[in-house]
């Protein structure tokens, strides 16, 4: 089950990758809140048809006194998930996305020692060499120059903080409450903050909206409501400072695809950086990998 885990946060890792490229292109004309409620508003509804659709178990669960609500979870983890992505958006307006990738990517690190702090689960040595490995390639494939630190990146590494408390929150609860309430009910929630901030700082125009509907669709719909519900899965059986290490994968994912969709040329430098990311994920999942089945029990 811990390999399925890993599998299915690989895949939210690829569509969170991809979904760069749609956020890039849909801010064109959008401002970052006015986009983040629009593909939210598209999370809340595919989410809410999957969740209709599964009344029938749902109920089953219910009967059987199997069923723990995620709503109240949800809530929670909407506003850690609104605050984090909004000092990401807004630190953009000071600093570079090479810089903002890698700052982000700290939680790398943050999140096994939050762990650890916590007691949420065990960090072993191959965690610690993964997430170091993958450190190493992030910087070869987001910075370009040298550092100089200024207000963005200090709200970068704030916002680095708040996904390693949104990764350890989900991870708590994710293994006993039901997982398409505990999603659903995240995106609402950060749905709401997104469309008060946008009524506050932005000024909203239905034909800008309607213009992006493609990269409103592709991350309102794969990224929101697809990928958030899959690290949710994926976390109820992934150990925290595997998950995060298998999620940071998504910066390599956005690379190539802005090569393969936009163009844009990868330097020695970075090619080795995805090689390093990749070797990182790899050590990470050593301890599952080679983990020996259970020897089966005499009848």
């Amino acid at each position: 089950m811990q390999m399925r885990g890993n599998i299915l946060l690989l895949i939210t890792a690829f569509i969170w990758g991809t979904a760069f490229v749609a956020q890039q292109v849909g801010m064109e004309e959008l401002g970052p809140f006015t986009y983040a409620a629009s593909r939210f508003l598209l999370g809340i509804i595919f989410l809410w048809g999957l969740w209709l659709m599964d009344r029938k178990k749902r109920n089953s669960r219910k009967a059987r006194g199997l069923h723990h609500p995620g709503w109240k979870a949800g809530l929670m983890a909407g506003m850690l998930l609104f605050i984090a992505s909004s000092l990401q958006q807004v630190a953009l307006q000071f600093t570079t996305v090479g810089k903002t990738s890698f700052i982000t990517a700290l939680y790398i690190v943050l999140v096994p020692l939050g762990a650890a702090l916590f007691r949420l689960g065990k960090v072993y040595a191959v965690n610690w060499i993964g997430a170091i490995l993958a450190i190493c390639g992030l910087y070869l494939l987001t910075i370009q120059g040298s550092i100089n630190l200024n207000l963005g990146d200090i709200l970068v590494a704030l916002s680095a903080l708040g996904w390693t408390v949104q990764i350890l929150f989900i991870d708590h609860f994710a293994p006993h409450v039901d997982v398409l309430e505990l999603s659903l009910s995240q995106t609402i929630m950060s749905f709401a903050a997104s469309l008060i901030a946008a009524i506050a700082t932005e000024e909203i125009a239905l034909a800008p909206i309607l213009h992006s509907w493609f990269p409103i669709a592709y991350a309102g719909i794969l990224s929101t409501g697809v990928a958030f519900t899959l690290q949710i899965v994926g976390q109820k059986y992934a150990a925290p400072s595997e998950a995060a290490v298998i999620m940071s994968f998504e910066a390599v994912f956005g690379a190539l695809a802005s090569y393969v969709l936009l163009g844009e040329q990868m330097t020695p430098a970075q090619l080795t950086g995805c090689a390093l990311m990749f070797t990182g994920v790899i050590v990470s999942q050593l301890r599952t990998i080679l983990k020996k089945p259970p020897a089966p029990q005499a009848q």
